[in-house]
């Protein structure tokens, strides 16, 4: 996939996910979110080559100072990763994102050991990570799993989960079942007299 064709399919991913997102020309220079991702793409690009780990991490720190969001270059993100409002998340030097993958600010993919092994989680594809999560260690929250605002994970969960709570527990999403909005917007339609 071309430069151009990727920057499109980022653009589009902020728009699907962020109904706040207006346009792609105020998404392209406004949305710290995705500045971060372009900027860690460079770093991890630059990270792949030994000889060239100092200018990613330089670089890696320009991006947290701009965004506010710390990605370590060695970590692997997947397309269509998409981070909103951004502020305070960290993503450790050996996490592994899949596709799709939405996350909230205050999150962290943090590590639980100080062995030179694979220590930050890995999330698979489709998972939503609500603000202020921490997930750490080297588990695994499978596809199309919700984790919820402020949960402390640090056991794996399996595909279609609902993640909650400190320590979390995890139980299977019932995609089947109705959801129904808790106020129905039709009941509080105010009228006005003038």
């Amino acid at each position: 996939m071309g430069f151009i064709a990727r920057l499109k399919e980022d653009l589009d991913a902020a728009r699907s996910h962020d109904p706040a997102a207006r346009g792609s020309f105020e998404n392209f220079f406004a949305y710290s979110g995705l500045h971060a991702i372009w900027i860690h793409r460079l770093t991890h690009r630059l990270w792949q080559n030994p000889g060239l780990r100092f200018p990613a991490r330089l670089v890696s720190q320009l991006g947290r100072f701009l965004t506010g969001i710390e990605i370590h270059p060695g970590a692997t993100i997947g397309r269509r990763f998409f981070i909103d409002h951004g502020m305070g998340v960290v993503i450790g030097e050996t996490a592994e994102i899949g596709e799709d993958v939405m996350i909230y600010h205050g999150v962290t993919l943090g590590g639980r050991s100080l062995a030179k092994v694979k220590r930050h989680p890995t999330i698979e594809d489709r998972v939503t990570i609500g603000a202020g999560a921490k997930i750490l260690g080297p588990i695994t929250i499978g596809r199309d799993s919700a984790v919820g605002a402020n949960a402390v994970v640090v056991k794996d969960a399996p595909p279609e989960s609902i993640v909650t709570g400190v320590p979390a527990k995890w139980r299977h999403r019932d995609a089947q079942r109705e959801t129904k909005p808790a106020v129905d917007p039709a009941e509080y339609e105010i009228e006005y007299h003038l």
